[in-house]
C-alpha cells in the first residue's frame, strides 16, 4: 500500500457498550445517579445527543432522492452539488455560504471505505471538510493541507481492516459509520460558475470494492414520509422528547459514543436511553415521563441560551475558535449544530458573527450602518474573506440586488487612505456607495464574516473585527 500521507493513524477508543436492561434504582444510587434526577439527566442527554440527532435528520432529508438534484441533495454514498450560490429559498442548512460552491455527500463507511477523487483545481482555493456523525472534523484536505493537485482520498470506517490500493494519497479514519463530506470551492461570483462547475462534476465518490472499475452509483430510495420541506434544525427542535430520545438511542448504535462519554451514557441508561434499545415513554411512570419531557425542554433552552455566549466576544462580534474539536464540551457542540452545522476548523475558517451595533442595540434593517476597516486592518487571510447578512434565524433574505454578501474578490471601493467602508442597510446608500452596499432585511438581522484560511493573528484574536456603527 502506497500512502504518502496518513493524516490520522488510529481510530479513537470507543466506549464498549453492553446492551443490558436499564439499571435498577439501587444500581443508580450505587453509581452516583439519583433516581429523582430524571429531568436533569434528560436535559444533559438532550444536549449530548443534539448534534447526532441533527445530523441524522439532515442526512435523511438530503439523501431522500433517487438521484442528485438541483438542490444539492444526493442519495447515500453519492455527491450532490449546488452549481450556483444558495438563494433565500435554501432552508436545508442554517447560515448558508454564498462565497463557495458546495459539493457534499453523506456516506456510510460501516462496510467498506469510500474513495473520494478530487480533480486538480489549478491553485484554486478549496477545503473539503470531513465530519463524523457527532460533527467532529476528522479531516480537511484542500489547498491549506494537501495542496490543489488531483488526489484520491480514502475515508475508512471504524473497525475496518484491509489494504488500500496504490495511489491513495491521503487516508482519514472515521470514528463513526456515518460521515458527512462538504467540499467548498472558491467561486468569485456567477462569472466563475462554469470553471467551478467543471471541478464539481469531476469530484467523485466510489466504494473501495468498485475503485478502478467502471462504476455507476445505484439509484436512491425515496421515502415519501420524510419531510423534505421543513429545515432539519426546525424538525429536530419540534421533536417530542419521545421522538428525540428514540432517534438518539437508535443512532447511538450506529455511531457509538467515545470512551470519554461514559459518564453521560451511564446516566442516560438510568432513564432508559440505551444505545440500540428502543426508547418509549410508555414504559415510564407518569412522574418520570413528565420529568423527561421537562428535561428535554430544558436542554433545548440551554442550547439556545449558550449560543449567545460561545467563543470570544470582540467589539460585538462573537467568534468561535473551537469548531470541529469539542471533546466533552457537549453544550458548545450542540450550539454549533443549532446555528452553524458543519462549521470548519478555525485553521480553515473563522466566522465572526454579530447581532448588535457598537452600542449593543440589535441590528435593524431600518437603520443605516457602516463596517469600517482601518488601513492595514482589513481581515487577515491567506484565501479570502466576506461579510454576509442573514435574518434573525440565520437564513438568507431576498433583496433588490440579489446580493447576500460582500467579498474581498468583489470590486469594492477603498477610501483614499486605504481604509474600507461597507454600508449595511435595507435601502440603497446611493449610487456612489452602492458597490460597497450590503443589503439588510427590513427587521432584525445578523452579520457573519467568513475568513477562509485565516492568518495566525485572526485565530489568536490579535486582529479584531470592527464595531458596527450606526450612521445618520
Amino acid at each position: 500500500m502506497k500512502m504518502h500521507t496518513l493524516l490520522r493513524t488510529a481510530a479513537p477508543v470507543f466506549l464498549v457498550l453492553t446492551l443490558t436492561a436499564p439499571p435498577t434504582p439501587a444500581q443508580q444510587l450505587a453509581s452516583g445517579v439519583h433516581p429523582d434526577g430524571a429531568a436533569q439527566i434528560a436535559r444533559q442527554a438532550y444536549i449530548y445527543g443534539y448534534p447526532l440527532v441533527t445530523t441524522y435528520v439532515t442526512r435523511r432529508v438530503e439523501t431522500n432522492v433517487a438521484a442528485p438534484d438541483e438542490n444539492g441533495r444526493a442519495p447515500l454514498n453519492q455527491f450532490g452539488s449546488l452549481f450556483a450560490y444558495p438563494t433565500a429559498k435554501f432552508k436545508t442548512v442554517v447560515a448558508p455560504n454564498v462565497n463557495t460552491l458546495y459539493t457534499a455527500g453523506w456516506f456510510d463507511v460501516s462496510k467498506e471505505p469510500m474513495i473520494i477523487h478530487v480533480p486538480d483545481t489549478k491553485d484554486r482555493y478549496y477545503v473539503m471538510e470531513i465530519l463524523d456523525a457527532w460533527t467532529n472534523v476528522i479531516g480537511s484536505p484542500g489547498k491549506r493541507t494537501t495542496g490543489t493537485a488531483a488526489q484520491d482520498i480514502a475515508i475508512v470506517g471504524p473497525g475496518w481492516h484491509g489494504q488500500l490500493p496504490r495511489g491513495i494519497e491521503h487516508t482519514f479514519i472515521s470514528p463513526t459509520s456515518n460521515v458527512w463530506v462538504v467540499n467548498r470551492i472558491q467561486a468569485n461570483g456567477p462569472r466563475d460558475y462554469p470553471t467551478v462547475n467543471a471541478l464539481q462534476r469531476q469530484t467523485t465518490a466510489t466504494p473501495l470494492s468498485s475503485f478502478g472499475k467502471p462504476y455507476t452509483p445505484p439509484p436512491g430510495t425515496v421515502d415519501p414520509k420524510i419531510d423534505t420541506k421543513t429545515p432539519p434544525v426546525k424538525q429536530v427542535n419540534a421533536m417530542s422528547a419521545d421522538e428525540f430520545f428514540t432517534a438518539l438511542a437508535r443512532q447511538l448504535m450506529v455511531n457509538q459514543p467515545f470512551a470519554a462519554d461514559s459518564a453521560v451514557v451511564r446516566q442516560m441508561a438510568s432513564i432508559g436511553i440505551v444505545p440500540g434499545q428502543e426508547f418509549s415513554m410508555k414504559t415510564k411512570d407518569a412522574a418520570t415521563a413528565k420529568d423527561i419531557r421537562s428535561g428535554a425542554r430544558m436542554g433545548l433552552e440551554a442550547i439556545e441560551k449558550h449560543i449567545k455566549t460561545m467563543g470570544s466576544m470582540k467589539n460585538g462580534w462573537q467568534t468561535l475558535n473551537m469548531c470541529g474539536k469539542y471533546g466533552t464540551d457537549y453544550l458548545t457542540r450542540a450550539g454549533v449544530a443549532l446555528v452553524g452545522l458543519g462549521c470548519n476548523l478555525p485553521e480553515d475558517a473563522l466566522y465572526p458573527t454579530t447581532m448588535v451595533d457598537a452600542t449593543g442595540k440589535p441590528l435593524m434593517g431600518s437603520n443605516r450602518y457602516v463596517v469600517h476597516f482601518d488601513a492595514g486592518k482589513i481581515p487577515p487571510v491567506n484565501a479570502f474573506w466576506s461579510v454576509t447578512t442573514y435574518d434573525s434565524t440565520f437564513f438568507l433574505v431576498n433583496n433588490s440586488l440579489n446580493r447576500y454578501a460582500l467579498s474581498s474578490y468583489d470590486n469594492l471601493k477603498q477610501n483614499p487612505d486605504g481604509s474600507l467602508d461597507l454600508y449595511v442597510q435595507h435601502e440603497s446608500p446611493g449610487a456612489d456607495n452602492e458597490a460597497n452596499w450590503l443589503p439588510a432585511p427590513a427587521g432584525k438581522f445578523v452579520l457573519m464574516m467568513r475568513l477562509y484560511w485565516p492568518k495566525p493573528e485572526a485565530i489568536s484574536g490579535a486582529w479584531e473585527p470592527p464595531s458596527v456603527r450606526m450612521t445618520p
